[in-house]
């Protein structure tokens, strides 16, 4: 007799159960010894406690939360805009899968910005978080940690509101956790903020806002951060808008705003990302007035590229995991995958890429913390020049990273698909198809790379006269050879000198490439002192 799988598969038995099982019984931090290790370093005193939390914690996100992610990808449960009830009452309904409400009901439950949650054991869940992709979470997540931070810095008597929207988004009311977001690109504008029109009419101690943001991430959200100008100003404010007044939203009435489409984006593609008119919707005033740009760039973006660096170090942690058990797995002309020197080298380059990343985020957050989380610090202060030193470096450290750690993690993703070959395209297959998306759009956000260089360059040159291009390097690379800093610190100061900013000439091109060439590098340098000190 034949059996039926036998019949099924003729007489090719060659089946991938074995991997698979290995893969989902994965503990993406107890089977990651190099992230325990940085874990505690960096935890000292907290190390015991916060350890053992996220032992308790890591088998949800290495099993159902990846599982409820790569559900929520496919294609026919993106998320749509139902414009209209069966009554034509417009309500502008954002449709979303049921793994993505399970997931989020999840992620956003852990509390992860309450303040009775330790920033590490914070920190180190998210990184595990961001290990799922975007899975429609992560960018909320990171909305709403900036959203958290505007509140606490701003506190307006004035706004009662204000404080109930920071509980709701912090604590929780009820063991439901808000969501925020951050819409402030413009159809003309995009990064350039300066251009924004939306217009904000005084309507007693709050505002109205008319016109249009055409591009707006967690369109979903409960409140969002938006830049616009108040009337008759040229500079730009900022302010929180609810999405829905108090007992509106069960009515699905929504704050004078309509959703006009979601965007097709070619990853993160699990967020809905819309295009948003505003009518008259009620706005309440945050942070100095026409000092909006310093207050949505210095803190809601500082944070999320913040972010997008410890997002990063999770892409290439699972990249690396999953290519080295499916090198390990695979037989290709009699031997496994990882038994060819090509691959074995290509391996090993991801793995060493991944920690160095990991171990460069956790050194920069803990800069962050050690400087008190340090949002908006400028370039000008009163505070002792060392300290202004250090704040400064932290805001090089987090653009640097940004720019840097996204255009490593293409590359970094790409090289992890290819170890499985043909089934690496197949994204029923692996989840790395879709984090390569994720990675290629988190380039995109907060700031592309060319205006991040340039913010770079212009700081640098700005402070100069106070902090020379040599201790500016000499201080993020100590713990380097010092071959290495002078080798740096010559190249900066002589490139402070050539037309990287000026008008297009063949000088300036060449002047532009080697600076983009100089970051990438110095950043990679910095990152290497932070592996050594694992």
């Amino acid at each position: 007799m034949i059996s039926q799988e036998s019949a099924v598969r003729g007489k090719n038995s060659y089946s991938f159960d074995e991997f698979v099982a290995k893969r989902e019984a994965l503990d993406w931090y107890l089977d990651e010894p190099f992230l325990q290790k940085v874990v505690k370093k960096y935890t000292g005193a907290e190390y015991d406690e916060i350890h053992e939390k996220i032992l308790a914690f890591s088998p949800t996100v290495s099993s159902r939360w990846s599982q409820l992610a790569a559900q929520a990808a496919r294609p026919e449960v993106r998320p749509y805009v139902l414009h209209y009830d069966a009554f034509n009452h417009r309500i502008d309904r954002i449709v979303r899968p049921a793994e993505t409400l399970e997931l989020e009901k999840g992620v956003f439950g852990e509390g992860l910005f309450s303040s009775q949650m330790p920033a590490w054991e914070s920190f180190v869940k998210r990184l595990l978080i961001h290990q799922i992709g975007e899975g429609g979470v992560t960018c909320p997540l990171t909305c709403t940690h900036g959203l958290v931070a505007l509140l606490e810095e701003f506190s307006d008597e004035a706004h009662p509101e204000l404080q109930e929207i920071l509980e709701h988004t912090k604590e929780g009311l009820n063991g439901d956790f808000a969501i925020g977001a951050q819409f402030m690109s413009e159809i003309q504008g995009g990064s350039d903020l300066p251009a924004n029109v939306l217009e904000a009419v005084p309507d007693g101690k709050n505002y109205r806002l008319y016109g249009n943001k055409f591009f707006c991430s967690v369109a979903h959200a409960d409140y969002s951060v938006v830049t616009a100008k108040i009337s008759g100003s040229d500079k730009v404010s900022t302010f929180i808008v609810p999405s829905w007044l108090p007992g509106d939203k069960e009515k699905e009435q929504r704050n004078s705003y309509q959703i006009n489409r979601i965007k097709w984006k070619m990853g993160t593609a699990e967020v809905p990302t819309g295009e948003i008119h505003y009518n008259g919707a009620l706005a309440y005033p945050i942070g100095p007035k026409d000092k909006g740009i310093a207050v949505a760039v210095g803190i809601v973006l500082t944070l999320s590229r913040l972010e997008i660096g410890i997002a990063c170090a999770g892409f290439m942690l699972r990249a690396s995991r999953e290519a080295k058990l499916y090198s390990d797995f695979r037989t290709v002309f009699g031997k496994k995958i990882k038994d060819y020197p090509l691959a074995a080298a290509k391996l090993k380059q991801i793995e060493k890429a991944a920690e160095r990343t990991t171990a460069g985020a956790f050194k920069i957050y803990d800069l962050f913390l050690r400087l008190e989380k340090p949002l908006n610090p400028g370039l000008k202060s009163d505070r002792p020049l060392e300290i202004r030193k250090q704040l400064f470096n932290l805001r090089e450290l987090v653009l640097l990273q940004k720019i840097c750690t996204t255009k490593e993690g293409v590359e970094v993703l790409r090289e992890a698909i290819s170890v499985f070959a043909g089934h690496g395209v197949m994204e029923e297959f692996s989840s790395l198809p879709r984090i390569f998306r994720d990675v290629v759009v988190n380039e995109q956000w907060e700031g592309p790379r060319n205006l991040l260089l340039t913010q770079i360059y212009r700081d640098l040159s700005r402070v100069a006269d106070w902090y020379p291009p040599a201790d500016f390097v000499s201080n993020v690379l100590a713990g380097a050879s010092q071959e290495t800093i002078q080798s740096f610190s010559a190249q900066l100061e002589e490139l402070l000198q050539r037309p990287v900013l000026g008008e297009v000439s063949d000088a300036s091109i060449e002047a532009a490439m080697e600076w983009d060439a100089f970051c990438s590098a110095f950043f990679k340098a910095y990152q290497e002192v932070a592996l050594a000190e694992i």
